[in-house]
């Protein structure tokens, strides 16, 4: 007996599920609130260059020192990063444009000066939060739940970017650890549903802070509105069950005969709980409980090491052109907190039709698809005009729903491919490839100063090169989750031998015995 037997035994789809899952789903609700966060703490307003000494005491209106002051641009508005050497006292006698209304800037980046040559700075931010996102994703089990919301009460820039950092270290591993017991309490049957909807709890979380933002606009108050409620998280995470897989294969038997018997009491089949007979059920899972098991095994054999190359570029890629097109908003024209909702909207019909293309084309053509038609729209949006902001943000939209896709289906696939032993190590690894490519993404956005088409044709490619090399991954669709390593090298055997002749039927048990 397998323990996706066992857990059919205490119930597979109980309320112990449908709690377990719920619970588990509340913070990755928030996840992006955090991750898109610096798209509205540092939105930079309009600004301008301050006038003259010379001019600070003088009679004139605001509206005539801008005009002395400040040169306008093609368009005839104010340039925000360039003045006048001298005040253009002649410009007085000619027609005059009004300044536009004036608002409270409440924007980190104007609070610390992050404009015009100081600019990159805001980018270097969310580096560091993305840096922090990658030290949580190589060692989860750090708790820094209790200083997320320090970074409202920050009075530098220097502690800013400090306490950020200190949030993505807690945030990754609250979100690594969620995956990892929600794909194990569940069911092969029901895990792309489960997986989908845990998608679906990142989609609203950017609607939900597009909102937070839109009604809270010092970035204080909204950086400590979207902090909160982790609390609440912090109180009732005590509550979940360890993975009694994991806790076999720990040599815990005990624990995980205990979880198992609290598994079944919730779910009303005490009974079927008492009759669990751990040692002869798991006999395979006890045996390979003595090895120990660190990254390294990531990389032991030709398989493993195939598969996690494979996994590392489509994680990072996808990372990668996500954020590149996620965390510059203000580039398209519209309304950040309007582009916002329009770019959480998306990411609804995109799941939809990846969780139907996985659940009957499978993971890995779905997987493919979605990267290359994800780097094929931001391509094109290189030979659009730059005028022409409607079709522009369209073709973004559609390329961010894309890649949004290939999230939700990577979460799911590379869950199913790692075995239990080393699922957590290889969830951190790829983890980490994607806050690589996370990280690397604001520098990115800094290259098109200087050309300005070389930031799209980075985030187009690198989609379609790592779509490419899914096409290497084996197929997990109806594929029990493999337990051991040797349970991965079998299912990649009879995957091959599957794709290897037209009927199974008749040449697979040939082959694959």
């Amino acid at each position: 007996m397998a323990f996706g037997d066992l857990l059919e035994q205490v119930g597979a789809t109980g309320r112990f599920q449908v709690l377990h899952v719920t619970l588990l789903c509340l913070p990755i609700l928030m996840m992006a609130s955090h991750n898109l966060l610096q798209n509205f703490v540092a939105a930079v307003p309009p600004h301008y260059c301050s006038e003259h000494r010379n001019l600070s005491q003088s009679q004139l209106s605001p509206e005539e020192v801008q005009l002395i002051t400040v040169p306008l641009d093609k368009s005839g508005k104010p340039e925000r990063c360039q003045r006048y050497i001298v005040p253009q006292w002649h410009l007085l006698a000619k027609n005059r444009t009004s300044n536009p209304e004036e608002e409270e800037n409440t924007d980190s980046g104007v609070n610390w000066h992050l404009v015009c040559d100081l600019r990159p700075l805001k980018q270097m931010a969310q580096t560091i939060y993305m840096g922090g996102v990658l030290v949580g994703s190589i060692c989860p089990e750090f708790d820094l739940s209790d200083l997320r919301t320090c970074t409202a009460f920050s009075t530098s820039f220097s502690l800013f970017c400090l306490f950020r950092f200190i949030c993505g270290m807690a945030l990754s591993g609250l979100v690594l650890n969620s995956f990892s017991l929600i794909v194990e309490w569940i069911p092969t049957s029901v895990r792309t549903v489960v997986g989908t909807g845990t998608g679906y709890c990142y989609t609203i979380g950017q609607l939900i802070l597009a909102a937070i933002a839109y009604f809270i606009r010092d970035w204080r108050r909204l950086t400590l509105a979207v902090g909160l409620p982790f609390y609440v998280s912090f109180l009732y995470s005590w509550w979940f069950l360890e993975s009694a897989r994991w806790l076999v294969l720990k040599n815990k038997p005990e624990q995980a005969l205990k979880n198992l018997k609290s598994v079944a009491r919730i779910n009303g089949r005490s009974e079927e709980g008492n009759k669990i007979d751990l040692e002869e059920s798991m006999k395979k899972e006890l045996s390979c409980s003595q090895g120990s098991y660190s990254m390294l095994d990531l990389f032991r054999t030709p398989t493993m090491r195939t598969m996690t190359i494979c996994l590392s570029a489509v994680w990072l890629s996808t990372s990668f052109a996500y954020y590149g097109l996620a965390m510059d908003l203000q580039k398209f024209g519209v309304d950040i907190y309007l582009i916002q909702v329009i770019f959480g909207a998306v990411d609804i019909p995109a799941k939809v039709v990846i969780t139907l293309s996985m659940s009957f084309a499978g993971r890995r053509p779905s997987q493919c698809a979605a990267l290359i038609m994800a780097g094929i729209a931001i391509l094109l949006n290189l030979v659009v005009p730059y005028e022409k902001q409607t079709a522009r943000t369209c073709l973004a939209v559609v390329g961010k729903g894309c890649l949004a896709a290939s999230f939700n289906c990577c979460y799911l696939y590379a869950g199913e491919l790692f075995p239990t032993v080393i699922r957590q190590s290889g969830m951190g690894w790829v983890s980490m490839m994607a806050r690589i490519g996370a990280m690397v993404a604001p520098m990115v956005l800094l290259l098109g100063d200087y050309i300005p088409w070389l930031p799209g044709l980075i985030y187009g490619g690198a989609p379609i090169l790592s779509g490419v090399a899914a096409i290497f991954l084996p197929e997990t669709l109806g594929v029990p989750l493999p337990d051991t390593i040797q349970d991965h090298s079998l299912n990649l055997a009879a995957f091959w031998c599957w794709n290897s002749f037209s009927t199974i039927r008749t040449f697979g048990p040939k082959v694959c015995q």
